[in-house]
């Protein structure tokens, strides 16, 4: 399409239309450049006016037209009533390769205003917070959780997790089925989890889009729901699909036939693409059929949403890496991930974060070949991205000491791995495996105040998050049970009622 084309379309449609040219999904960047360049030539004379070609109506209606609905749920979280104040006295780990012994974190109005020695000033009328003795980190970041998708209690009825109806469900969305009620976020919180990465289960080749939120309570989805967090696609290689599929007698039964599957998808998705990006070029003919399916994975192509994939073999993991240079995408994350260490240059070079457990492994075949130095070694390698994760309602609980058993092997291995930069595992590392490292996961001047302050070493086995903030705003005490929330659906099960750290209910 020539430049005067460019200027043509954008005359017609007006500045208020040029959003249907969205980063990358509709006409090139470089298209609405050049139409960003000619809007001063709408401004014509009318004699001009009178010769140009009639205007094109392209506006569709409501919710047919994919570029108009990318976030048709909107966040609506807003943190809890919030002061300032400093924590003093602390060793600080900022999740940035740096420890400070008698540190100083100063938060003002939700972010970190500054981190430092004993000499950092505290401005006048903070709350100061006494800390000798202890540790403070950023919030600790858990990127495969099904907490509110899988919640507690576990009946049929709120198994709502694996949309396990057809290979590729790229269509559906895991904020549509988390419930903000699962007293498993209580728990979570009570470890000094912050955010979490909620994510469909592993039953198909595309199984929906993950959704990251602030582990604070809320009656809504929304009211959690990290603000411009990216959305992601959860894809799962190896047995699960094609043992589902296959014992339904369908495909994909085999290895080649998840990857047939992946590639399909991928070039219906190419397609889908094409036809949008022609339509909005030329405006002829009738706009094509909306597809949500298509949709996530034309989010893929585009780059604007991350795939999260479950892939425990480095063998696998490594055609998937083949399979995105195929169709020009790139992997975000691969999870669990039990084989990263045999592929840890692979993954260092491509840019992928490995998110895995330390000592799961053994309880399929695919899991077999698991080793607790896998993390450390990952995490040798010059780029690396190693990330500690759960999977599980229970292990998000410690996933600090699920990072101290991980350092532990390295250092037995023979790596010399800091406790500062261990810290990064399950912090900063965890942040940028989901898009989320410019707003959180360390504790550095501008980001988000996610702080945890721990009873001691937070790699002791014997330690517990005491104070948790999210956005400065206090969310759990040990010591204070009016920041110790309950559920009534907690009543009657084991351990209601029994103190922690010599206090009432709340806290286990």
């Amino acid at each position: 399409m020539t430049v005067a084309r460019h200027v043509g379309l954008a005359c017609q449609w007006g500045k208020g239309d040029l959003m249907i040219g969205h980063h990358l999904r509709g006409v090139s960047l470089a298209a609405i450049g050049f139409a960003m360049l000619g809007l001063s030539a709408c401004a014509t004379t009318g004699a001009e006016s009178e010769t140009a070609a009639p205007s094109k109506d392209k506006t569709l209606a409501a919710g047919l037209d994919p570029a108009t609905t990318l976030n048709p749920y909107p966040s609506t979280y807003q943190p809890l009533p919030r002061e300032n104040f400093a924590v003093v006295g602390a060793t600080v780990l900022t999740g940035a390769d740096r420890k400070i012994e008698n540190g100083v974190v100063v938060v003002t109005d939700g972010r970190i205003a500054a981190v430092g020695d004993a000499s950092t000033p505290v401005p006048a009328g903070y709350r100061v917070i006494e800390a000798r003795g202890r540790y403070v980190t950023p919030g600790v970041i858990d990127v495969h959780s099904h907490l509110g998708v899988y919640p507690s209690p576990g009946v049929q009825g709120m198994s709502d997790g694996n949309e396990a109806t057809s290979p590729n469900t790229a269509q559906v969305w895991a904020e549509h089925s988390l419930w903000p009620q699962d007293p498993g976020f209580n728990t979570a919180r009570a470890g000094g989890v912050t955010t979490l990465h909620i994510l469909p289960g592993s039953a198909n080749l595309f199984g929906g889009r993950g959704v990251t939120i602030r582990n604070m309570p809320s009656i809504t989805m929304q009211g959690m729901k990290f603000p411009d967090a990216p959305y992601t696609i959860k894809m799962a290689c190896g047995e699960n699909p094609s043992r589902v599929y296959g014992s339904r007698n369908q495909s994909p039964a085999t290895g080649m036939g998840n990857m047939a599957g992946y590639r399909a998808a991928f070039i219906a998705a190419r397609d889908y693409k094409a036809k949008w990006d022609k339509w909005r070029e030329t405006g002829e003919g009738a706009a094509p059929t909306r597809n949500l399916q298509n949709e996530t994975l034309v989010g893929v192509l585009d780059g604007s949403i991350l795939i999260q994939n479950h892939c425990y073999r480095a063998d696998e993991m490594a055609m998937m890496i083949d399979m995105a240079k195929e169709f020009g995408y790139r992997i975000t994350t691969f999870h669990h991930a039990t084989e990263a260490y045999k592929l840890a240059p692979q993954l260092a070079a491509n840019g992928i974060c490995a998110a895995m457990w330390t000592g799961w492994w053994g309880f399929k075949m695919e899991a077999l070949d698991a080793i607790e130095e896998n993390a450390a070694l990952v995490d040798a390698q010059q780029g690396s991205c190693a990330v500690i994760h759960s999977d599980d309602a229970e292990l998000t609980q410690r996933l600090n000491q699920e990072a101290a058993a991980a350092l532990s092997a390295g250092r037995r291995a023979g790596l010399n791995i800091s406790e500062e930069h261990a810290i990064g595992w399950i912090t900063s590392n965890a942040a940028k495996a989901i898009g989320i490292a410019d707003q959180t996961g360390s504790l550095e001047p501008g980001k988000r105040a996610d702080v945890v302050i721990w009873s001691a070493d937070p790699f002791s086995i014997y330690a517990r998050a005491d104070q948790v903030f999210i956005d400065g705003a206090l969310t759990f005490d040990r010591t204070n049970p009016a920041y110790q929330p309950t559920s009534d659906f907690e009543l009657g099960q084991p351990g209601y009622g029994l103190t922690a750290a010599n206090v009432a209910e709340g806290a286990r």
